[in-house]
């Protein structure tokens, strides 16, 4: 009997394909072990996919999706420094709950090249280092600032995965840093920056304790008293 082909038989062997990934981050898989554990021949999977790596290109779209929909649904808290903040974290923590998705979505160097789904994620970050810029808190423009960003939130995220534990100090060690760096914030200055973004923070995340409007109010007083103090540090 001849196979038909479905979008459901696409489906499941891209499932199939993501579990291999998933059970066993980091390694090659193979072409068999996915087509025998959706019952199909090989004819079958080269129709949907064309290739092994087509079939690893699905995979990746399917991780940017997950990562993205996680990242869409984050409540923004009125501050892109603070929301820069927020996606670092949450860069992190998707890496180490999904570290097959994410060796393939960011782990494979291949040099000239990267896979076409991760521009989705650049566009994001791309707009609060903008918006950041718009602001006048970037020592950088808004491109350096996302590049800085997202090469060391990648290194960090890889070498936790590595080691198989997560390290919330050397994250927020290495995240800060870079804030540091990217808006020109002193060491001195850096412990303020970050008693006041601690303040942000907390209130963004507890919106319930001032109410949504109170919370936005907060947040934007605080900006601008820092930009106050920072405007009277300079002249």
């Amino acid at each position: 009997m001849t196979e038909t082909p479905t979008i459901d038989t696409r489906t499941r062997l891209l499932n199939a394909a993501a579990e291999l990934i998933a059970a066993s981050p980091g390694e090659d898989f193979s072409l068999r072990a996915v087509c025998d554990a959706v019952g199909v021949k090989m004819p079958t999977l080269y129709h949907f996919f064309g290739s092994k790596q087509g079939l690893i290109d699905a995979v990746i779209e399917r991780g940017f999706d997950m990562y993205l929909g996680e990242k869409m649904a984050m409540e923004s808290s009125g501050d892109p420094i603070q929301d820069l903040r927020h996606g670092w974290d949450a860069h992190v923590e998707f890496g180490l709950n999904n570290p097959g998705f994410y060796t393939l979505m960011y782990g494979k160097v291949q040099p000239g090249y990267a896979p076409a789904e991760q521009s989705r994620a650049s566009e994001i970050l791309g707009s609060l280092t903008a918006a950041a810029e718009a602001q006048g808190r970037l020592v950088v423009n808004s491109e350096q600032a996302a590049a800085h960003i997202l090469a060391a939130n990648i290194g960090v995220t890889l070498r936790l995965i590595i080691a198989g534990a997560p390290d919330p100090q050397l994250s927020a060690a290495v995240r800060e840093g870079v804030f540091d760096a990217i808006t020109g914030t002193s060491q001195s200055e850096a412990a303020d920056d970050r008693f006041a973004q601690s303040v942000i923070e907390y209130a963004a995340s507890h919106a319930e304790v001032l109410g949504s409007a109170e919370t936005q109010l907060l947040i934007r007083w605080l900006q601008r008293l820092g930009d106050h103090a920072q405007a009277a540090q300079e002249n």
